[in-house]
């Protein structure tokens, strides 16, 4: 979703075999939605996608225009100075994970849509859904990757100053046929409190050999250039099924689990947030 938990993984025939985990570095693929720091995330009579003003649709435009051709400075400059991240990012270092990216997948699509709008103060606070697909290589190993990210924003003069990423969800699969998979995770669980973690291939297992793990991190600015490296295990059923818990205060976690038989590999990343405030809408899941 590390990235959680998530990294790109490569293909093994050994039940020991590590991999790679890159965050789905991914979440840096949230970077390109837009986001508002928790506090903001009370706002009142928020207004719908159609009252919203050209400008701020316009720069939504530009900024999917810019992710989708690979322009690393075309996206940054709608981000301010002293942009700030609800994992710790901050304009620079957002700026170096996101070309790491695109250097591992040079093919991704960015589609943004916008939810709902206010304006607030100096500024407008906008909350989006951005979708993200496209194919990559690792290692020589072809990767796809679909990613769903909601996130609220505030912009000030056209550019982004804060963000909070609310939800995601990343996969990425490769090989001939790779395990569907049903993911099973809360949106959001109280400090200390205890969640199920369920990853279920939907396929029967049959007489295929299942490796996998699953794997849980800190969103942290860290995990997005630093891969994190875990063992997979010979699992004797179909999925993961894992029992966490929360830590004993307010930090979101990425939660990941990879998948690997014969003929291909499925890894997941969701985002868990840990937080006493209520939850907005699930994250999609598939």
């Amino acid at each position: 979703m590390r990235n959680p938990a998530t990294s790109l993984c490569r293909l093994s025939q050994s039940v020991t075999a590590k991999a790679n985990s890159g965050s789905l570095g991914w979440s840096v693929l949230f970077l390109l939605t837009v986001g508002l720091i928790a506090g903001w995330a009370a706002i009142a009579q928020a207004e719908s996608p159609e009252t919203a003003p050209p400008q701020l649709k316009d720069t939504l435009t530009q900024i999917d225009a810019a992710a989708n051709r690979r322009d690393v400075q075309g996206v940054m400059q709608f981000y301010g100075a002293n942009f700030k991240n609800s994992d710790g990012l901050t304009r620079a270092s957002m700026e170096q994970a996101l070309s790491k990216l695109w250097q591992r997948y040079p093919q991704l699509t960015y589609r943004t849509e916008l939810k709902d709008w206010k304006s607030e103060g100096n500024g407008i606070v906008a909350e989006t859904v951005t979708n993200i697909t496209g194919v990559g290589n690792s290692d020589g190993t072809n990767m796809k990757l679909e990613s769903t990210l909601r996130s609220r924003q505030r912009f000030e003069n056209q550019k982004i100053v804060q963000q909070e990423i609310l939800a995601e969800r990343s996969q990425v699969t490769s090989g001939a046929n790779p395990p569907s998979v049903q993911v099973n995770l809360p949106e959001q669980v109280r400090p200390g409190q205890q969640f199920n973690f369920d990853v279920i291939v939907k396929e029967p297992v049959g007489d295929n050999i299942l490796l996998g793990t699953a794997l849980e991190e800190t969103t942290k600015p860290e995990q997005y250039i630093k891969p994190s490296n875990f063992e997979l295990e010979l699992l004797s059923a179909g999925g993961i099924f894992k029992v966490g818990q929360a830590p004993s205060k307010e930090e979101n976690r990425w939660i990941s689990a990879v998948l690997i038989r014969g003929d291909g590999m499925t890894l997941v990343t969701q985002r868990l947030q840990v937080a006493d405030r209520a939850s907005a809408s699930a994250t999609p899941s598939k």
